[in-house]
């Protein structure tokens, strides 16, 4: 099914727009479709024209995220922005997810789209299946631009705990309870309007939804945790150009911070940066988007 946005007012554009889920919100400049691949239905909001970008959203948001930055990159690019599985206004079959779910999700809705290279921007844990496609498919990207999250390489030590006492609360979640609280300080600078986190959490309300919280975060910590933590990634090499940007006041995750717990990236990676964003925290998207589409359009604009 493809829908068109719902501002549109000719009557075939009205028509797809009266498809779309009633809970959608909407944001200037995007129009929706849905992606048929085998057990999934990817919903993807796509702004402007241009040489492909794929924006992947992080817990517990999905592609309004990046309704102010992708816009802005909508200027220069064709920005796409896909709900990942479990979040969003994409369905799947089954509830279950491992560690590549979503990198082959991903995968599989590139393909759907003839999109054989793109760039893509990622939050949180979207960053982990960019970090997955960009060690295990290359070829499949021009740059790769993280945020808020550290290399897979970097080595892990005791100062890190502190940028993880998310994790338990998340990774034993019961659900039917709001998580809410995920959006308050520390992990922003400035508060969130309360319309703005009830349009992040309102998807929410479907329970398989819900479920996906524990999905991933089980994953994260009994797969991809042990294998950061036992140095996999420092035996692989990146070679996609990669920017990894991260909040002033994301403490201690900040890029003063990981620049020296990485130390020299170049043995790890043929082409990283690592930036700091002023002014913003974990949800850097809400805290400065336009510091954070200044960083990428620069990064863009330099790496082809």
């Amino acid at each position: 099914m493809d829908a068109s946005d719902r501002r549109s007012s000719s009557p075939d554009e009205t028509h797809a727009a009266s498809l779309l889920p009633s809970d959608l919100p909407s944001a200037p400049g995007f129009r929706h479709q849905f992606i048929d691949t085998p057990g999934l239905r990817t919903h993807v909001a796509t702004a402007g024209d241009g040489e492909p970008v794929v924006m992947l959203h992080g817990l517990p948001q999905h592609w309004w995220q990046w309704r102010t930055i992708g816009v802005e990159l909508s200027r220069r690019y064709q920005v796409l922005c896909p709900d990942l599985r479990g979040f969003g206004w994409t369905r799947a079959e089954s509830p279950g997810m491992g560690r590549l779910t979503q990198m082959d999700d991903l995968i599989a809705v590139l393909d759907a789209l003839r999109l054989d290279r793109v760039r893509i921007v990622a939050h949180d844990m979207g960053a982990l299946t960019a970090a997955h496609l960009a060690y295990a498919a290359p070829e499949r990207l021009r740059a790769v631009a993280v945020l808020a999250v550290p290399p897979p390489f970097m080595p892990f030590s005791v100062a890190m705990l502190p940028a993880l006492r998310h994790i338990p609360p998340l990774l034993f979640h019961r659900r039917g309870r709001s998580i809410a609280h995920v959006f308050d300080p520390p992990y922003v600078v400035t508060p969130l309007a309360e319309e703005t986190i009830a349009t992040y959490l309102a998807p929410m309300k479907r329970s398989d939804i819900d479920a996906a919280i524990n999905e991933v975060y089980r994953w994260l910590v009994f797969s991809e945790m042990p294998r950061m933590t036992g140095g996999v990634y420092r035996r692989q090499r990146l070679t996609v150009p990669s920017l990894y940007a991260f909040g002033s006041e994301d403490r201690p995750l900040n890029a003063e911070f990981v620049r020296s717990q990485c130390g020299d990236v170049s043995r790890f990676a043929d082409h990283l940066e690592i930036a700091d964003v002023p002014d913003a925290a974990h949800f850097m998207t809400d805290d400065n988007p336009g510091a954070i589409q200044e960083l990428l359009l620069d990064f863009f604009a330099r790496v082809k």
